[in-house]
């Protein structure tokens, strides 16, 4: 199985930027595709942005698209999003999922993201 570990996660003002990390190891050799999902509070877990490791695709949520960039190193196994204009509502504890043919979906203990007016 694949472990992830997120970092990157801190408090910023209306308007800063973060770029959060997650580092991929264990079975990397069969990574399918990896991604970044965020939940608030009483809320729903929501799709951010993800990578098919094997081609290079890319796909983004909807409330993502246009603020947010994703990256990779394939050398180190390491996802990236880059967080631009934040405000107040993109708070949440974002997770990064790792994808497998040969074993359950692997997902991270999540990086506190909390953006102040």
């Amino acid at each position: 199985q694949v472990q992830l570990a997120e970092s990157g996660g801190g408090l910023v003002q209306s308007g800063g930027s973060l770029r959060l990390s997650c580092a991929a190891s264990g079975s990397t050799f069969s990574l399918y595709d990896m991604a970044w999902y965020r939940q608030a509070p009483g809320k729903e877990r929501e799709f951010v942005a993800g990578i098919r490791w094997t081609t290079g695709n890319i796909r983004y949520g909807y409330s993502a698209k246009d603020r947010f960039t994703l990256s990779r190193d394939v050398a180190e196994t390491t996802l990236f999003l880059q967080m631009n204009s934040l405000q107040p509502e993109h708070t949440a504890t974002y997770y990064c999922e790792a994808e497998t043919p040969y074993s359950e979906d692997s997902w991270g203990q999540g990086t506190q993201v909390t953006i102040s007016s």
